[in-house]
């Protein structure tokens, strides 16, 4: 599922034409394979969701399809293509919500996507719902977008008890 929904979205991607405009927003794509990387280090030994391999040979392979692939191309069509109005803009995030929530419930009732330490599919909706405003904010104003990712970040480590060990490096002395 996870390799089909990678080709999927490429051929979305081109069929709509996005891909020609990928130089104007790949500062945003990358911040958010950079959240999913975040997301992976961070929660490494702790993980609140996890994708079960299909084709991929496991766990690690199938996030690298997810962080180069699936989350940049989503970040291009959803900026690509974003309305000017007010209603439109609430309409585009709602759409793009409900397609994450709908994906995300496939994935979860055919096993490919546990949920772990609380969260469940209603967090993830909560979690879309700042996602998708913030990647925006990231291509008009990215340092504010990175500010409240920091804080967001902070919350869900401290909601969900996230066990975050920083070592101590032994100076000797």
């Amino acid at each position: 599922m996870h390799f089909a929904l990678a080709v999927f979205i490429v051929i979305v991607v081109w069929a709509r034409g996005v891909w020609r405009e990928w130089s104007t927003f790949h500062h945003t794509m990358m911040f958010f394979a950079l959240g999913n990387v975040t997301y992976n280090f961070i929660t490494a030994n702790y993980f609140l969701w996890k994708m079960k391999p299909d084709i991929f040979p496991n766990h690690s392979i199938t996030e690298l399809v997810y962080t180069f692939v699936i989350f940049p191309a989503t970040a291009l069509l959803f900026l690509a293509k974003y309305p000017v109005t007010p209603k439109k803009i609430v309409l585009h995030n709602l759409i793009w919500i409900a397609i994450y929530a709908g994906f995300e419930l496939l994935f979860f009732v055919c096993g490919r996507m546990v949920y772990q330490h609380g969260w469940n599919l209603w967090w993830s909706i909560i979690f879309d719902i700042t996602m998708f405003p913030i990647l925006r904010l990231h291509f008009k104003r990215p340092l504010m977008a990175y500010t409240i990712s920091v804080f967001l970040c902070i919350f869900w480590i401290w909601m969900f008890h996230v066990p975050v060990n920083v070592p101590i490096e032994n100076r000797g002395g």
